[in-house]
């Protein structure tokens, strides 16, 4: 190992965002128990190299070179997009072998980064990746499948991705200059101007993290909250996430009346340990008269993500005898799912009646429990 060290230069891509988190910031910078996420993946691979050079975004870059220093590693400033990241990062590598890998890739382990090192030796690249457990189909603009591959030829493709370094600068020089080439990752840039990528054996705890339940913590907090509002508005609809619903009339409310995102913005406050909706939104503050609910519902959401907070799922049930839901369903799921940045299937909505009894079932009101899940992140 000790001469690997000075054959093998590594570029760990750090420059993106957490956006598909919902994150305020960049995912590299999460900790990880006693460490960031780019910490983690710096400390693996200092035990190969020593010669590191991570990209970073411009409003990272302090950030980021701070926590490069104890590993000498290098901070150059990245694209606005991978490829011109590593392109960047290309020119900084001397050694003959170079490793590229994704800063969200924490987990990354010796024998990984060693199988990589050694296919690159004796194939002259080594591409990390592991079998596909799922059936991949190719899937047309309509939603239809095209065709289903064979499952034993397809791989999940990871990080590191390993290759001798002139043939890679060789590749990027080529494609720079190829205005109609699209490339998501270093396999791709060598395939088209180098040859056949080979494949080196990964790990399948190899993850990248780019959603909320990627990242595993032991905190977690469940809010409840509820929220009723009375038919009487004169208007010819109710809004319910931000769904505008045909109603006989509207529900009171000195906002919009949305009580599902009332009782959702409850929940999630609830959950953060903050208080309720009145003291936020208080219906003595005109400002509040006649608002939308979502945009209130982003407030609140800034409130949860300030403690480092992030909606792991929701589960929604609907009180109402009148009007029927069932068609708007999905539409409210959706619009919910964009709001809170999560996956639509971490979004459950139910709808029922009340079997014609109490206020409810004498289609006076509306009322609705809402339910969610937080997660804490560093």
């Amino acid at each position: 190992m000790s001469n690997t060290t000075y054959e093998v230069g590594v570029i760990i891509c750090a420059a993106g965002k957490g956006a598909r988190m919902g994150l305020d910031k960049n995912k590299v910078l999460l900790s990880l128990n006693d460490e960031t996420v780019l910490e983690k993946s710096l400390r693996a691979f200092s035990l190969y190299s020593k010669e590191i050079v991570v990209t970073s975004s411009k409003e990272d870059f302090d950030e980021i070179s701070k926590l490069c220093a104890p590993f000498n590693a290098k901070v150059v400033l990245g694209g606005a997009t991978r490829f011109e990241s590593v392109s960047n990062a290309l020119d900084e590598i001397n050694a003959p072998i170079v490793l590229i890998h994704d800063g969200a890739r924490p987990f990354i382990d010796a024998q990984t980064i060693e199988n990589c090192i050694s296919d690159v030796k004796t194939y002259g690249s080594g591409i990390c990746a592991i079998p596909s457990v799922d059936t991949i189909s190719v899937v047309d603009e309509r939603g239809y499948i095209r065709s289903t591959p064979d499952r034993n030829t397809l791989y999940q493709i990871q990080t590191p991705q390993g290759f001798f370094t002139e043939n890679l600068k060789t590749a990027y020089r080529e494609a720079v200059s190829d205005n109609d080439a699209v490339f998501t990752d270093d396999a791709s840039v060598f395939a088209k101007y180098c040859g056949k990528p080979h494949i080196s054996k990964g790990a399948r705890k190899n993850i990248k993290i780019t959603y909320v339940e990627d990242v595993k913590t032991s905190v977690v907090r469940c809010g409840f909250g509820i929220d009723t509002h009375a038919f009487g508005k004169e208007q010819d609809y109710i809004v319910l996430a931000g769904v505008k619903i045909p109603s006989q009339s509207g529900l009171i409310a000195h906002s919009d009346g949305d009580v599902l995102v009332h009782a959702l913005m409850d929940a999630l406050l609830s959950a953060a340990g903050l208080k309720d909706i009145g003291h936020y939104f208080p219906d003595t503050d005109d400002k509040w008269e006649n608002a939308d609910s979502m945009e209130m519902l982003k407030s609140v959401l800034e409130l949860i993500r300030s403690q480092k907070l992030y909606v792991q799922n929701v589960s929604i049930a609907i009180q109402a005898e009148k009007p029927r839901l069932a068609k708007y369903i999905d539409d409210m799921k959706t619009a919910l799912a964009s709001a809170l940045r999560i996956d639509a299937t971490c979004v459950g909505i139910t709808a029922g009646t009340n079997e014609g009894l109490g206020y409810v079932g004498e289609g006076k009101g509306i009322t609705v429990n809402a339910y969610v899940l937080l997660n804490e992140i560093g």
